[in-house]
């Protein structure tokens, strides 16, 4: 069985090109059905920053032609990557494990994984596959802190507000400015469990663009005095030339907070908060000097996880290449065994009149031991075709086994 990936991101393609393959959950549901003909599995994983096609086949040729259908469809097919058997298994456990990720660890994708999979039309071996790599993505987080060392300011915002409240449920998080920075950091909040209540922007229509994608509520800037009396956290990068909200503004917030600390984090330039907020009794800002010097202080950390990251991902690779290495061997193993089978069944008939007078007991006990015989006989061959169909010349071996004992090609 083949298994072909066929698939564009984030870093061989820009928005422009990827929104022309992007689906959602119920049209990649039903592409991985209409592939899945003749035999076939597949599972399309398509997200913001990527669409892959996963197929498996028992011909190579046919699961290749499967998987780039769609992306020659959309003229895509010079720009589009490819990768068969253990080579697509490394790349799918790497992107469970967030190393193919814009911000390195970030958790959303193996949540998307675990979707695609479900959603798919997986089989025997897709099924293997992907619970493997979903495996590989808890091992990564659990086992290494990858999730922990920000690589982006935007990263290391999602994860000040993480570590500033010891988790991210029940908190209300407003978002002030709907650009591109704004709409990255909500997606590391909500890559981490976050949800985003608020988007307050100066122009309503794209405020609230983003706010339908967040799940959010939209907000015009003049009424954000509301939201900094039940706010946990100010998130905000707009491209304002002066402060966006002032010392007078929290202040006369405050009040009403009944002593609550609030958390406000400045991503722009110029920067949007006033910085004398820092001095209010209950008030935490971060602008981005700080944020910085939190990603500088987390490189070395950062390349060690992804390190120990890498070697959780090649152990469960060559666990997957080793097993699906062994599906080559089964069905020579299975004529092999039906062939010593049937011999012993012929020559149990052969000396039918020497065991006739035998007892039912004694019948049972030649059967036994003629079936003992040949499991032994089999045992050691089986255990090393097996061993060697996951390597190169685990065709050899199979070639061998058909040509010494007789059996039909497979």
């Amino acid at each position: 069985m083949a298994v072909d990936l066929v698939g564009i991101s984030h870093r061989n393609a820009p928005v422009a090109v990827r929104e022309r393959i992007a689906f959602d959950r119920e049209t990649a549901a039903r592409l991985s059905r209409a592939l899945a003909a003749d035999g076939a599995e597949a599972v399309c994983l398509s997200t913001c920053n990527r669409t892959e096609l996963y197929v498996a086949h028992p011909e190579a040729a046919v699961a290749r032609a499967l998987a780039e259908r769609p992306f020659v469809d959309a003229g895509l097919a010079p720009v589009v990557y490819h990768r068969r058997d253990g080579a697509a298994a490394r790349h799918l456990f790497s992107v469970a494990a967030g190393l193919d990720s814009m911000v390195l660890g970030e958790s959303e994708i193996l949540g998307q994984v675990r979707v695609a999979h479900a959603e798919g039309a997986a089989g025997r071996v897709l099924h293997r596959m992907f619970r493997q790599a979903l495996e590989a993505g808890k091992k990564v987080r659990s086992q290494t802190p990858i999730a922990e060392c920000p690589a982006s300011v935007s990263a290391a915002a999602a994860t000040l507000v993480r570590q500033f409240f010891g988790g991210l449920d029940g908190r209300r998080i407003v978002l002030v400015g709907a650009g591109k920075t704004s709409e990255l950091a909500a997606r590391n909040l909500l890559s981490g469990g976050a949800t985003v209540d608020v988007v307050a922007n100066r122009s309503f229509d794209r405020g609230r663009r983003l706010a339908h994608g967040l799940g959010a509520e939209a907000l015009r800037l003049n009424g954000l005095g509301r939201e900094l009396e039940r706010a946990d956290v100010i998130l905000s990068s707009t491209s304002a030339p002066g402060f966006v909200v002032s010392r007078d503004d929290v202040a006369a917030a405050l009040p009403q907070r009944g002593g609550r600390p609030l958390l406000l984090v400045d991503l722009a330039v110029p920067r949007d908060l006033e910085p004398t907020i820092r001095e209010l009794d209950g008030c935490h800002l971060y602008d981005l000097d700080d944020l910085e010097a939190r990603v500088a202080a987390t490189q070395v950390r950062r390349l060690s996880a992804a390190t120990e990251a890498e070697a959780i991902v090649a152990a469960e690779v060559m666990s997957f290449e080793s097993w699906l290495g062994s599906l080559g061997a089964a069905p020579v193993i299975t004529a092999l065994r039906a062939h010593a089978e049937a011999i012993r069944v012929r020559e149990l008939e052969r000396v039918e009149g020497m065991l006739a007078d035998l007892s039912d007991a004694d019948r049972r006990a030649v059967e036994t031991i003629t079936a003992q015989i040949v499991n032994k006989l089999l045992h050691l061959p089986t255990v090393r075709m097996k061993e060697a169909a996951a390597t190169d010349e685990g065709r050899l071996y199979a070639a061998a086994a058909q040509y010494l004992f007789g059996l039909a090609p497979s």
